[in-house]
C-alpha cells in the first residue's frame, strides 16, 4: 500500500455503498483514503483502496487516535450515517444520535486536528414535499421525516462551523444513489435491504416473492412516485471534485448532485425488466410515512462550481451496472 502522492483522506461510512466507491474514486485521483466505519452496515471487503479503522463516529477517543495514527489527513469525507426514511420516523432518537451527534463529534477530531475541509453526504430530502421541479438549490428547506431533519440540521450546523471557525464545507444533495461500480468490485448491498432497485433485482432472482410498490396513487403520470435516479459512480467522482475545489481555497456550500431527470417506480421496473429479460413480481401498498410524490434535482449549480456532470447515470446504464453486481452476489 502505497501512501497517497495527494494526502490522505478520512473517510466516514467509508466501507458503505457509496463511502466505497468513493474511497477508489479518491484512490484513483491520487489521495489515500482512510477508511472509519464501525461495520454496522458496511463491509470489510469493501475497503480496497486504504486502511481500515474500525470505529463509531460517536466515539471521540477513537476519533482522535485516527486522526494522530494517520497524522496529515488534510480532508473528511463525512458519509457515516442513518439513511432509511421509514426507519427514521419509527425511531427518531437514533437518526439525531448518529447522524447529528455523530457529525458534531467528528467536527470536533476534525478542529482538534487543525483539519478544516469537510465534503459531507447530505440529501435531496431536506427539501421535503417540494413543488419545484426541479428543485433548486434555493429552494427552501422543509424536510418531513426525521432523516431528512437530521441532514438539513447538520447542513445549518456546517454553516455555522464555516463563519465561527473557518471550516469550509460542501453540503452534497444527492438524489438517488443508484448502479455499481462497471469493475465488480463493489456494488450496493445490505442485510436489510429498502431500496427500489435492489429488491426489484432480488425479486427477479427468487431473492423476494414480490416488489413492493409503495402507492399508486400520487400526481404523477402513472401514479408512482418519481425520483432522480445518479449512478454511484458520478456521485463519487463528484465527491473528488468538491474536495479539490475546498483544498484550493473555496469555502464551500450546498450542491445538488442528480440528473435533472425522474423516472417513477414504474418506469425503473420496466427499465429492469427490459436489462434482464425477466419479469418483476409487484404488489401495490399504501404509501409509506414521509414520502414526497417526486424528487428531481436542478443539477446545474454542481455543474457551475464543480464543473460536474453526470457521465454513467443513463437508466440504461444504472440497471445494467446493477444487474451484473447482483448476479455476483446472489450467483444463480
Amino acid at each position: 500500500m502505497i501512501s497517497g502522492r495527494q494526502g490522505r483522506v478520512l473517510v466516514t461510512g467509508g466501507a458503505g455503498y457509496i463511502g466505497a466507491h468513493c474511497c477508489k474514486a479518491l484512490s484513483e485521483a491520487g489521495y489515500e483514503p482512510i477508511c472509519y466505519d464501525n461495520l454496522s452496515t458496511g463491509h470489510a471487503e469493501f475497503v480496497r483502496w486504504g486502511p481500515l479503522v474500525i470505529g463509531d463516529v460517536q466515539d471521540a477517543t477513537k476519533l482522535a487516535n485516527t486522526f494522530e495514527t494517520h497524522h496529515g489527513i488534510i480532508a473528511v469525507v463525512h458519509f457515516a450515517a442513518l439513511s432509511s426514511v421509514a426507519e427514521s420516523v419509527r425511531d427518531p432518537h437514533e437518526y439525531y444520535r448518529n447522524n447529528l451527534a455523530g457529525t458534531i463529534a467528528v467536527l470536533h477530531a476534525m478542529r482538534s486536528a487543525g483539519c478544516l475541509n469537510l465534503v459531507f453526504s447530505s440529501t435531496g430530502a431536506v427539501y421535503g414535499s417540494a413543488d419545484s421541479k426541479p428543485i433548486p438549490e434555493s429552494f427552501s428547506c422543509s424536510p418531513i421525516n426525521p432523516y431528512g431533519s437530521s441532514k438539513w440540521m447538520v447542513e445549518r450546523l456546517l454553516s455555522d462551523y464555516r463563519a465561527a471557525y473557518g471550516l469550509s464545507s460542501f453540503c452534497l444533495r444527492y438524489f438517488n444513489a443508484s448502479g455499481a461500480d462497471p469493475s465488480g468490485l463493489i456494488g450496493e448491498r445490505r442485510d436489510r435491504e429498502t431500496h427500489l432497485i435492489p429488491r426489484a433485482l432480488m425479486t427477479i432472482q427468487g431473492q423476494l416473492p414480490d416488489l413492493e410498490i409503495y402507492g399508486d396513487d400520487y400526481d404523477t403520470p402513472d401514479g408512482t412516485a418519481i425520483r432522480d435516479y445518479i449512478h454511484v459512480v458520478d456521485l463519487a467522482a463528484a465527491h473528488v471534485l468538491a474536495l479539490e475545489k475546498l483544498l484550493a481555497g473555496h469555502p464551500g456550500g450546498c450542491l445538488n448532485l442528480g440528473t435533472g431527470i425522474g423516472f417513477s417506480v414504474k418506469q425503473v421496473v420496466a427499465a429492469l425488466e427490459k436489462t434482464t429479460g425477466k419479469p418483476v413480481p409487484h404488489t401495490i401498498r399504501q404509501r409509506r410515512p414521509g414520502d414526497p410524490a417526486v424528487l428531481v434535482a436542478d443539477p446545474s449549480l454542481a455543474r457551475a462550481v464543480l464543473n460536474f456532470g453526470p457521465k454513467h447515470s443513463e437508466i440504461e446504464t444504472i440497471a445494467s451496472t446493477a444487474w451484473a453486481w447482483q448476479q455476483k452476489v446472489y450467483p444463480a
